[in-house]
């Protein structure tokens, strides 16, 4: 079971609230346990104290009990200060009443087998007691709010260099070779240190970055004069008379050559850093690039058995990077023909972007992620390639902003959707 993340500002208010819920909540109910105990001890010390003054003292003496407005006395054994009905099932010592809104203190004493008693009206003590204790509660929520408040205050403060590191960090200048280091702008403290430590791993993947720039523009460069005398010398036997057999395999290592010249200078562009350096692959429409793929893959595919169509739902007047749109369908394209075995592969364009149908075997939905990953193949892998063509697929869509999406087909087969826009 997972749970959900908060985020580390939300964390900070929420443990300072908490902390101030924990401390004042636990002096707020220390003083109401306080005022209780005081009162009940105090209170009861000193109607004990009065009652055997007016026992041994008052009464003994035959006078009149000397007490207060607010204070009145009874006795079981003198009818003149009998105890009413409501009072006699008052528990021995020290005991609260209360009557409506009236409250009352009460001291009884079993003596000689009489019981005395002491009643005092203390309902403005006891007003003022809640009041204390709205007090105390307003006082409660006031410093759980205002610790709240504190504590958004204080995690702004807190979390803002980390904000900072995090933008800084994000910002896409962070790979560029000349790129400054980030901890001379910080404190030596937890914040300075992390940044230090992605100044470490942001050199160690420039690094990376750089080396394998410069591998891939020294290998597309190396391999460029090889393929150009490869496609001369297709070109030269074309003009040849050669047998029926000799001319299919001039096509083939032809249509081969122009594949690998298509791949140095589609990772020739994707080797420089910035999107919009790849201009230089020209530029060109879905209309026509698809024209292009279709007088291209179109044979092959009709040689193996299969159908081929090139459906138009809507037109796309927009232009794109020649050189990885071809890239991008001439892929999807060998792809369905290598996994569809019977029926028919369909190119289908839409505004904004193009489908590739097929009747093949289709791909499972756990699947669907993996197989744009680099040496992944489907279980039913057809011919001699190492699971790279997706790879370079979704690499060409994240580099340009596209989206490409794997669904499957009823009754059998997959649909690549690509978005271009």
């Amino acid at each position: 079971m997972t749970h959900p993340k908060q985020p580390f500002a939300r964390r900070i208010v929420i443990a300072f609230t908490l902390m101030t819920l924990v401390v004042s909540g636990f002096f707020s109910l220390s003083i109401v346990a306080i005022v209780h105990f005081v009162e009940r001890h105090l209170v009861s010390q000193e109607l004990k104290s009065e009652l055997d003054t007016v026992i041994n003292q008052d009464i003994k003496q035959g006078h009149i009990p000397r007490l207060d407005a607010a204070t009145r006395f009874f006795a079981s054994d003198l009818p003149p200060y009998a105890i009413p009905e409501s009072l006699r099932h008052a528990e021995k010592g020290f005991s609260e009443l209360r009557e409506g809104e009236r409250a009352y203190y009460i001291y009884v004493m079993k003596r000689d087998g009489q019981t005395y008693m002491l009643v005092e009206d203390q309902s403005e003590f006891e007003a003022r007691e809640q009041m204390l204790f709205r007090v105390i509660l307003f006082s409660f929520l006031l410093s759980v709010v205002g610790a709240w408040l504190l504590g958004l205050l204080l995690a702004r403060k807190v979390i803002a260099p980390v904000i900072r590191l995090a933008r800084q960090v994000r910002h896409r200048d962070q790979l560029l070779p000349l790129a400054p280091p980030l901890a001379p702008e910080y404190p030596d403290d937890e914040v300075g240190h992390l940044a230090a430590a992605f100044d470490s791993t942001l050199g160690q993947l420039r690094q990376s970055l750089e080396r394998e720039r410069l591998f891939t523009s020294d290998v597309s460069h190396e391999l460029r004069t090889p393929l150009m005398v490869i496609q001369g010398s297709c070109e030269l036997l074309r003009e040849t008379e050669l047998p029926v057999q000799a001319n299919r395999q001039v096509e083939r290592i032809g249509r081969a050559a122009q594949e690998m010249h298509e791949l140095v200078q589609t990772f020739l562009i994707l080797a420089r850093a910035r999107r919009e350096e790849a201009a230089s692959g020209g530029s060109a429409t879905l209309a026509n690039v698809a024209e292009e793929q279709s007088r291209r893959w179109g044979p092959p595919i009709r040689a193996k058995g299969l159908n081929f169509e090139l459906v138009v739902e809507d037109t796309d007047s927009a232009s794109y990077n020649l050189t990885f749109l071809s890239t991008v369908l001439s892929n999807l394209l060998r792809n369905a023909l290598h996994y569809t075995e019977n029926g028919t592969v369909r190119l289908i364009l839409e505004k904004g972007g193009f489908r590739v149908e097929d009747s093949g075997a289709g791909i499972p939905a756990e699947h669907r992620e993996r197989i744009f990953q680099p040496f992944v193949r489907g279980e039913q892998a057809r011919g001699e390639g190492l699971g790279l063509g997706l790879s370079l697929v979704k690499r060409i869509c994240m580099h340009q902003g596209w989206q490409v999406r794997v669904s499957d087909l009823k009754p059998s087969g997959s649909c690549f959707r690509v978005s271009l826009k």
